[in-house]
């Protein structure tokens, strides 16, 4: 007999189920290999798919390991925000877990979201910049777009608390549905900035909380994902990278927050919550957060 590994199926970022990101969640991945992790992965063809190990560190909880159908990946937002909830449904954790990912432990807690309903919330690695500029009428053209529809009041550059996204602000919510990634294109932008995942956005205001708002999409077909409903690698690193061009301002106690919807192009939307913490070139704490509800489940042999 072949062992059987059984996942949780959740829809995460939402609460409504069929919108929002998919993520399979295997809880107890005892005994299966990496190279079959990514068999299953692959196999699901889901953005993402966690597998839950023993941790190796003592100051962490459990181990997770993340794939898309092509890679492992050492940190994401979604299969961290989305494996915290499946584990408190299976009674495994509480309300508060520290997960060993590729990046290092990784702090998560269940905390009442700005709807009062409980989210998980996910503390990321501080912000890193790029200071390279590509050029921005290639990436427009990369994009399907025009350079004339590029907002010009933050610069094209990258951000990352784990992966590395360019950031590309829009000037309308038209110009963000027209958008299409043609692939040849954006490999020709040449390194490193073909290695950078566009994250388009239009800011849009504030939402009924005094929260920012923007709507984004993210595409990475290198992943094996022509178009991703809900990144939370992207929002967390969007929300530092605001902060440190004046476009997001802290609070007088340097506290600054973000509501991130993607996801709506796709017909599943989503919303991530983002809290920043510190000024510019003064991080303290980058956290990204939201809902997630269980969608189905089933099985898997090795």
């Amino acid at each position: 007999m072949h062992p059987r590994f059984a996942y949780r199926l959740v829809d995460v970022f939402t609460r409504r189920r069929f919108a929002g990101n998919p993520l399979a969640v295997f809880s107890d991945a005892r005994g299966l290999s990496p190279e079959a992790m990514q068999r299953f992965a692959f196999e699901l063809h889901l953005s993402e798919a966690t597998f839950v190990l023993p941790a190796q560190r003592g100051d962490c909880d459990v181990r997770v390991r993340i794939f898309t159908p092509r890679r492992e990946l050492p940190m994401a937002g979604h299969p961290a925000v989305g494996t915290a909830f499946a584990l408190e449904q299976d009674g495994v954790i509480g309300a508060r877990v520290c997960f060993e990912l590729g990046v290092g432990p990784t702090p998560l807690e269940r905390v009442p979201g700005p709807d009062g309903g409980p989210i998980w919330r996910m503390e990321q690695p501080l912000p890193r910049f790029d200071p390279g500029a590509p050029d921005a009428a290639a990436v427009a053209h990369a994009l399907g777009l025009e350079a004339s529809d590029l907002a010009g009041d933050v610069p094209l550059a990258a951000a990352a608390t784990g992966l590395p996204f360019l950031m590309v602000a829009l000037r309308s919510l038209d110009a963000l549905g027209r958008a299409r990634l043609r692939t040849d294109a954006w490999a020709g932008l040449g390194p490193p900035a073909a290695a950078w995942m566009p994250y388009l956005f239009v800011r849009t205001g504030a939402d009924a909380t005094g929260a920012d708002t923007v709507r984004a999409r993210m595409f990475a077909p290198g992943e094996g994902i022509a178009e991703d409903p809900a990144t939370g690698s992207a929002a967390g690193p969007l929300g530092a990278f605001l902060v440190e061009h004046g476009a997001l301002r802290p609070d007088p106690t340097g506290h600054a927050r973000l509501t991130v919807t993607q996801g709506v192009e796709m017909g599943r939307p989503s919303e991530l919550f983002v809290e920043i913490e510190g000024r510019p070139g003064q991080f303290r704490a980058v956290r990204v957060g939201g809902a997630a509800v269980t969608v189905g489940g089933g099985w898997l042999v090795e």
